[in-house]
C-alpha cells in the first residue's frame, strides 16, 4: 500500500512539473511574441509607407484609438504584398474597400463585407482563367467549361461566406460631414485556403444541379500548384 502510494506521489508530482514547465514554456512564448511587437512598432516603417500615410493623412484619413499608426499598417500590408509561398507564388489574396456609414462601426462592417466580394470576385477571374486554359488545350469541353463557368459566377456570395477569418491589414476613417464617416479598409486571407475553400463552394455547387463535372473540376484544379 505505501509502495502505491509512494507511486502515486511521484506521478503526481511528475505531472505538476510537467505542468509547471509546460505554463513556464508558454509564458516565454508570450514574452517573446510580445517583445517581437514591440521591436515592429518600434521599428520605423519604410519610406513609400510614410509617403503614402502623408497623403493619406493631408485628406484627412486616420485610424481609430488603439490601432497601428498607418504608416505602420501601410507597411505591413507592403511586406505581405511581397511575400510568397514556398511554389514561388504570392501567400496572400487581397481586397479593398470604402464604405460610409452613420457610424464608424456601419461603416465598417459595410466596408469589410465589400472587400470580402471584392477578394471573391478576383478568386473567379483566377477561376475563370483556369477554364479558359483547360478549353484553349482541348483538356476540357466547350459544354462543360460553360457550364462550370456559370456556376463559378453564380458562386460569388457562397464564397464570401465561406471565408473564414480575414486578416485586416490595413483600417482608417475620415469623417466626412456631421452625420457621415468613411471607413477604408484592406483585408488579407491565405491565397492558398482561398483557391481551396472556393472550390468547395463551387464542387458543391456543381453536385447539387446533378451535373457530372465534379470530376472535371478536380481536373482543372490539379492545374493549380496547391497542395491539397
Amino acid at each position: 500500500m505505501k509502495k502505491i502510494i509512494l507511486m502515486a506521489l511521484a506521478a503526481f508530482l511528475f505531472c505538476s512539473g510537467a505542468n509547471a514547465q509546460s505554463q513556464q514554456e508558454s509564458i516565454n512564448e508570450r514574452r517573446q511574441s510580445a517583445q517581437l511587437s514591440e521591436a515592429a512598432l518600434n521599428k520605423r516603417a519604410s519610406r513609400a509607407a510614410r509617403k503614402e500615410a502623408r497623403a493619406l493623412k493631408r485628406d484627412n484619413w486616420k485610424v481609430a484609438p488603439g490601432q497601428l499608426p498607418l504608416d505602420k499598417q501601410l507597411d505591413r500590408s507592403y511586406n505581405m504584398y511581397f511575400e510568397f509561398d514556398e511554389n514561388g507564388l504570392p501567400a496572400y489574396i487581397f481586397g479593398d474597400a470604402m464604405s460610409p456609414g452613420k457610424s464608424y462601426d456601419a461603416a465598417k462592417m459595410q466596408a469589410l463585407e465589400i472587400a470580402k466580394t471584392n477578394l471573391a470576385g478576383q478568386l473567379q477571374t483566377e477561376v475563370a482563367a483556369l477554364i479558359e486554359s483547360t478549353v484553349a488545350n482541348e483538356q476540357l469541353s466547350m459544354e462543360d467549361a460553360e457550364s462550370i463557368a456559370r456556376t463559378v459566377q453564380a458562386s460569388k456570395n457562397l464564397i464570401v461566406q465561406r471565408l473564414g477569418r480575414v486578416v485586416t491589414v490595413v483600417e482608417c476613417y475620415r469623417q466626412v460631414d456631421k452625420k457621415t464617416v468613411q471607413v477604408r479598409v484592406t483585408i488579407a486571407y491565405n491565397s492558398q485556403m482561398a483557391m481551396k475553400e472556393a472550390k468547395t463552394v463551387i464542387k458543391k455547387q456543381l453536385e447539387e444541379k446533378g451535373e457530372d463535372l465534379h470530376d472535371q473540376l478536380d481536373a482543372i484544379w490539379s492545374q493549380l500548384i496547391l497542395s491539397e
